[in-house]
């Protein structure tokens, strides 16, 4: 790092911030294969919380990639780019006091290690969204497995790039079984029993 580089330090602190909103901070971190639920289940959470009254921000892959991703493709090491930019935004919400839920396929260990080690111990969730790859292949909500079974799109998670499944996330959740509404409870649940949120 360049030396004529230094950190700002903040008057006001990010539990001063956090305090303000009546809330703690934290990441959920919906991981999983394409069309396995993360940002359906992400945005069904976020509305839950923002209708008990609760400060939230949802970043979601697509979305990332028309603006702050806009310059990375789909390889190996843009993708680890691109995970890379989304945990140092997610750091700079919690550390404005805000609830975040993050949808992206993320699939590589190391780099949704990355995304907890910038966080406080505690604050990072992981939430898998443990849904079989026939079921997400057989929504197929944007025709890519399709065009990867064609050859038509290279380096397609679970197809023809490997997806590291988490060993130990917080939260697992199988949408082939499991509907909005019980994914939402489930979530909420463990925000309540982990004193994050008060209801």
């Amino acid at each position: 790092m360049d030396d004529n580089i230094v950190w700002h330090q903040h008057r006001v602190t990010r539990a001063e911030r956090a305090a303000i909103k009546k809330q703690k901070p934290c990441l959920l971190w919906f991981t999983g294969l394409s069309g396995s639920g993360k940002s359906t289940i992400a945005n069904a959470l976020d509305t839950a919380l923002f209708e008990r009254g609760y400060h939230t921000f949802l970043l979601d892959g697509d979305n990332v990639r028309h603006g702050l991703c806009k310059d990375l493709g789909f390889s190996e090491p843009d993708r680890v780019e691109n995970i890379r930019r989304i945990g140092e935004v997610c750091k700079l919400f919690s550390d404005a006091g805000m609830i975040v839920m993050s949808a992206f396929i993320s699939p590589f260990a190391s780099d949704r290690r990355l995304v907890r080690n910038l966080l406080p111990a505690g604050e990072f969730i992981e939430v898998f969204m443990d849904t079989p790859l026939a079921t997400c292949e057989e929504r197929d909500p944007k025709g890519l497995y399709e065009k990867a079974r064609e050859g038509v799109i290279k380096e397609f998670t679970g197809i023809d790039s490997p997806y590291e499944v988490p060993a130990r996330a917080e939260l697992r959740l199988d949408t082939s079984v499991m509907s909005v509404d019980a994914c939402v409870e489930q979530l909420l649940a463990y925000l309540v029993e982990r004193g994050l949120i008060a209801h």
